[in-house]
């Protein structure tokens, strides 16, 4: 009788054990995959703020002309192709009758509203969405997107 209690005893232990093992396990894979999300959506943030960075250096360097008119979006990619960014340009703040201003008014996609202090000009309103790229296999089918709307000054 002492020998089959004991064996209770240690099948009861061992499946006590295996239970916590159990718990630990589902822990440890629940924090991995939120620690993978952290860090995906902390560097498509550091990528938003390197495209509105790099949107502004396309619209400084764009030729505005009476065919062109003004940048009405950015497209960017990251270099490790993980990340899509869409940037819009809804608005633009210019110099009433300035040259800016009256080329501007041409092109479509975006509106132009005269101001009258030369401190605003300039000022642009954008919209930026980043996606990740769910071609690049580094991603593994993990879909993120983040929108944000700022005005900046070029």
């Amino acid at each position: 009788m002492r020998r089959g209690f004991g064996l209770l005893q240690a099948l009861m232990i061992i499946i006590l054990v295996s239970g916590i093992l159990i718990i630990a396990m589902k822990y440890a894979t629940v924090s991995a995959k939120q620690s993978g999300d952290i860090y995906l959506k902390e560097s498509a943030e550091l990528f938003m703020n390197s495209a509105v960075e790099m949107s502004l250096l396309a619209i400084s360097g764009y030729e505005r002309n009476a065919t062109n008119g003004c940048l009405s979006e950015v497209n960017i990619t990251s270099p490790d192709s993980r990340f899509i960014a869409d940037v819009n340009i809804t608005d633009y703040y210019l110099l009433k009758g300035s040259n800016d201003s009256n080329v501007c008014k041409m092109g479509s996609g975006y509106k132009v509203h005269d101001i009258s202090t030369q401190e605003s000009q300039g000022f642009v309103m954008l919209n930026i969405t980043v996606e990740t790229n769910t071609t690049n296999p580094k991603n593994r089918g993990k879909k993120l997107k983040i929108m944000r709307r700022t005005l900046q000054r070029p």
